[in-house]
């Protein structure tokens, strides 16, 4: 007999119970933020919003259903198992951070917080979550399949991001490295790192590259099968080179980075505490990921 399926609510801490924890009290937390201009009301009704919308969102999932609830920070200690379905309740952001987790479940977005978020991938209020539950796991169900970006390792470790991956040092260091893309000849490059992104990070960090470069490149759009990528502040010298600092990826190229420094990191989605570690030596290869997001209309 197959499982009924399981409802997952992910939110996030918020700035409330963030300065509760940090500070004991809600006194003192006001006392702290009054000393920096700003009142503790806004930052409570936004709690207390975020709190409502997940309440809601609990009261819609039907009474066969399962459910259970992850915070954001436990995200990469959750397992989500084939019959969930993901309701994400918070801002377009947590998407991202729940993507990268997931096989395949469809995902709905909830906007916790409206007028505040821009509503990308949290297209939905809490109201509507009675009927999106169930129409998530119907026959003919529409979902938006959104491309991810992949980083795999020489070692076979492996990352995926819903926005972009970030390849360089985790501090303010210089990156050293051998970029190869498909079909062309390898540069050795010293930059601040090397950004790969698809068409749903092309409205954040990539988008603010592009416009600062004024690149000519199409961006790809949410569902394409193209990435983008771009150098950040590559650096000339008599041992590398800035000739190969943006392009396009179709679905069956990659770019090929051979570290050179003692130690740089890969992260997704601005998630620095899911790194993973490279090495001098060691090469990682981004490419359009086989794992899509499947967002509920």
């Amino acid at each position: 007999m197959s499982l009924a399926p399981r409802a997952v609510l992910v939110h996030r801490t918020t700035e409330y119970e963030e300065l509760l924890a940090r500070h004991g009290t809600h006194g003192q937390a006001a006392f702290f933020l009054a000393a920096r201009g700003r009142s503790i009301d806004a930052v409570r009704e936004r709690h207390e919003r975020g709190h409502r919308a997940l309440a809601e969102v609990a009261g819609a999932v039907p009474l066969t259903w399962r459910q259970t609830r992850v915070e954001r920070a436990d995200l990469d200690r959750f397992l989500f198992g084939p019959e969930d379905v993901v309701v994400v309740v918070g801002q377009d952001g947590l998407v991202a951070n729940a993507a990268k987790y997931l096989t395949g479940q469809p995902v709905i977005g909830i906007d916790a917080d409206p007028g505040r978020n821009p509503g990308v991938l949290v297209r939905h209020r809490a109201d509507r979550a009675r009927r999106l539950l169930p129409y998530a796991v119907a026959a003919g169900a529409t979902v938006d399949e959104l491309t991810m970006v992949e980083a795999v390792t020489d070692d076979a470790q492996r990352l995926l991001a819903l926005n972009e991956i970030y390849v360089g040092p985790r501090g303010h260091q210089t990156a050293r490295y051998t970029l190869e893309a498909d079909a062309a000849e390898p540069e050795a490059q010293a930059s601040s790192g090397v950004l790969v992104g698809t068409g749903t990070g092309a409205t954040g960090w990539l988008r603010s590259l592009w416009e600062q470069r004024s690149s000519a490149l199409a961006l790809p759009a949410p569902a394409d099968s193209r990435l983008a990528w771009f150098v950040r502040e590559a650096w000339p010298s008599p041992t590398t080179g800035t000739s190969r600092v943006e392009g396009l990826l179709d679905r069956e190229q990659g770019l090929r980075l051979t570290v050179e420094s003692d130690r740089l990191v890969a992260f997704g989605d601005g998630v620095e505490s899911d790194a993973l570690e490279l090495t001098w030596g060691q090469t990682v290869r981004l490419t359009v990921a086989g794992t899509r997001l499947r967002l509920v209309h």
